[in-house]
């Protein structure tokens, strides 16, 4: 029998634990592949049958990252002799030229679609803004041409791949079953809210807190503020009083909060990134069968078609969220049958196990 496939992935900041590098891509292709991650900062060491290698890092700032951190990952990803290297970060794909000078192959996983990324952050000016997205996109392109392969997280992102690389594939964030049991529907309180994630304003943090100020309901917040001013504007509010705030939690205290509320929400602001997202706490819900509070955007109509698992509001309309709360609240039974149609849509189309054996083709194809 032929000795195992060999793959690397590579990564610049992604921390050992990453859900969607090791939970889902190293770990679930254990069966079928050699796994090797290379990580910043950790210790190495063979974990769930992923050979871990750790490299001393300079994260805190970016030109150092870049110049010096990418060249530490270069050293170790070659020391592991792989047949197919799996970059997860912009800043290495200047290494992909060597890797590919062993006789490997080279992959891109694009997470975000950095461009449009760069053009949502409003702290750069304008016009500043406009150029560091185009040089990056100038970037981008002479980078990927020459890749055995890209992977993508949306369609939108993998149409723009496609006209610069011929294998572009689909293999979507979804949450693993595994991780995700039935949902135990007799605890579910339909008067129970939960938002999970990163509480910034252009995630509509601001609207959903002060949207609950009327209610007698409790909003469960499981995150970090990127603005204390604005966790400040917000614990001063007679909407506090409905929020129970956890702070950053770990992933078993995130399952003991979804397996108590009926509602996850999910009011992005529609910015140009947003717009074209699949955020992963939308699928989280899903599985956790909670019926969904979504923005109104054409994509998760696309995304909940049919399912009958949730309401499309205007993110920006305080009044309008209140009132999708209200009637959650109102209509107990059909919030609950709304996230038993959530959790059959999970399982029947929104699961990594599904996305799983793409990646395996894709990797098999190569």
């Amino acid at each position: 029998m032929p000795e195992p496939q060999r793959i690397c992935h590579l990564t610049s900041v992604h921390l050992d634990g990453d859900i969607r590098i090791f939970h889902k891509m190293a770990k679930t292709m254990t069966p079928y592949f050699e796994m090797h991650i290379v990580v910043p900062n950790t210790d190495s060491r063979l974990q769930d049958g992923v050979h871990i290698h750790s490299f001393s890092a300079q994260t805190q700032v970016r030109s150092k990252r870049i110049q010096y951190t990418v060249n530490e990952v270069l050293k170790v990803g070659l020391s592991i002799q792989a047949d197919i290297y799996h970059l997860h970060d912009p800043e290495l794909l200047r290494i992909a030229p060597q890797l590919q000078k062993t006789g490997a192959k080279v992959v891109f996983d694009s997470h975000e679609d950095v461009p449009k990324q760069i053009m949502d952050k409003f702290w750069i000016p304008w016009v500043f803004r406009k150029l560091i997205s185009l040089v990056y996109t100038q970037y981008e392109k002479r980078s990927v041409r020459q890749l055995n392969g890209i992977i993508s997280v949306t369609p939108g992102i993998c149409a723009r791949f496609s006209k610069m690389n011929q294998k572009v594939v689909l293999v979507r964030n979804f949450p693993l079953q595994a991780e995700f049991p039935l949902p135990n529907w007799q605890v579910k309180k339909a008067t129970h809210f939960c938002y999970i994630g990163g509480l910034y304003a252009s995630r509509g943090i601001r609207e959903v807190v002060l949207a609950m100020k009327d209610l007698d309901a409790v909003l469960h917040l499981a995150g970090t503020f990127d603005d204390p001013l604005l966790q400040a504007e917000l614990e001063s509010t007679k909407a506090w009083r409905n929020v129970r705030f956890y702070g950053q939690v770990g992933r078993e205290k995130i399952q003991e909060i979804l397996q108590q509320c009926s509602v996850g929400i999910v009011t992005l602001h529609p910015t140009p990134s947003y717009k074209e997202a699949y955020p992963i706490k939308m699928f989280e819900y899903l599985a956790a069968g909670c019926a969904v509070l979504a923005s109104d955007f054409p994509l998760y109509r696309m995304l909940l078609h049919d399912a009958n698992c949730g309401i499309f509001v205007d993110p920006q309309n305080e009044a309008e969220i209140a009132q999708a709360l209200i009637d959650f609240t109102e209509q107990p039974e059909e919030t609950l049958q709304m996230g038993m149609k959530a959790r059959s849509l999970f399982e029947a189309k929104y699961n990594w196990e599904m996305e799983a054996l793409k990646l395996r083709e894709f990797y098999l194809s190569l």
